[in-house]
């Protein structure tokens, strides 16, 4: 049954209420089968707006070379599905084969939510940014334009969506497993200077067979230009369509996971990133040693 159509919410509070009718029926939990790994398995989980999607679309077209790529898909994640979502989007079989192999997922969740004996890819990003590119995209699809600034976000960016594994927590969990040969963590912004590296450290990872074509392809597949240019396939069609089902929210809306250069950009309020700053303080510094995330970005470099 479809939810009778709504307006999108017009504050923090409405929003949270709203995001908290995503919680599985306990019928739906009882039904779900949750994934047995195969060996070889491959799982995205960055933090929300972290480089999720461009992870999805570099995985899919690498292992989809031998064909010439692939682009044969209405979302991203009908290809590459995501795993704690999956119990509310019944057209979504983790268990399936996939176009081909290994499979692979995407989760924005911690090692110890994901199954083991996975593969696991994490790209991490400076939460200043992180913030402000979640507010800005949920800003026209989850509330109206203009109606929640970002200083009323910070409740719902704290809660970590609908895993409610917050920022650091997720950092310190892939933090601590970026040694571990099942894993693979890197920066965000070093991944977007450097693609070519990023793409041969993935296929490695994932064992997949990379050659100078099939790097070539996959980089122009994963630019900002081409996915624009394609940016239906990365818009989340599944999840717009469930939370149209679910909640009533419109489809269409003005929020694109691929934003133009020339988009519009709020920048975080001083307030803002000063209590983020505190939390790293608070939590991440006493056990990485690193005082800001410049500074863990350094050592991921390394």
């Amino acid at each position: 049954m479809t939810a009778e159509l709504r307006e999108r919410p017009r504050s923090a509070e409405e929003l949270g209420a709203m995001l908290a009718g995503l919680t599985p029926s306990a019928q739906q939990a009882a039904a779900f089968r949750p994934l047995d790994p195969r060996p070889g398995d491959v799982v995205i989980t960055p933090f929300g707006k972290c480089g999720t999607t461009m992870l999805q679309q570099m995985f899919h077209q690498l292992r989809m070379a031998g064909s010439g790529g692939d682009m044969d898909f209405d979302d991203i994640s009908r290809v590459v599905p995501w795993l704690e979502m999956a119990i509310l989007l019944p057209e979504t079989d983790v268990h399936a084969d996939q176009r081909a192999a290994p499979r692979g997922y995407k989760s924005h969740l911690h090692y110890e939510g994901l199954p083991k004996g996975m593969r696991y890819v994490v790209t991490l990003r400076d939460p200043h940014e992180a913030y402000m590119s979640m507010y800005h995209f949920f800003e026209g699809w989850l509330f109206e334009p203009g109606t929640i600034q970002p200083e009323a976000f910070m409740p719902i960016w704290a809660r970590g969506g609908p895993s409610r594994v917050d920022y650091f927590t997720h950092l310190l969990s892939w933090w601590a497993r970026r040694g571990e040969a099942d894993t693979l963590v890197m920066d965000y912004r070093d991944v977007i200077a450097n693609k070519r590296g990023a793409i041969g450290r993935l296929a490695a990872l994932a064992q997949l067979p990379l050659s100078d074509a099939t790097a070539a392809l996959v980089e122009v597949r994963t630019s900002r230009g081409f996915m624009l240019e394609h940016k239906d396939r990365f818009d989340d069609h599944l999840m717009r369509h469930m939370n149209a089902r679910v909640l009533g929210l419109p489809v269409e809306s003005s929020s694109s996971k691929v934003r133009s250069e020339d988009a519009r950009r709020v920048p975080i309020p001083p307030s803002i990133a000063q209590e983020i700053d505190a939390m790293w303080a608070e939590r991440i510094a006493p056990v990485t040693g690193l005082a800001n995330y410049a500074a863990l970005a350094a050592e991921l470099a390394l």
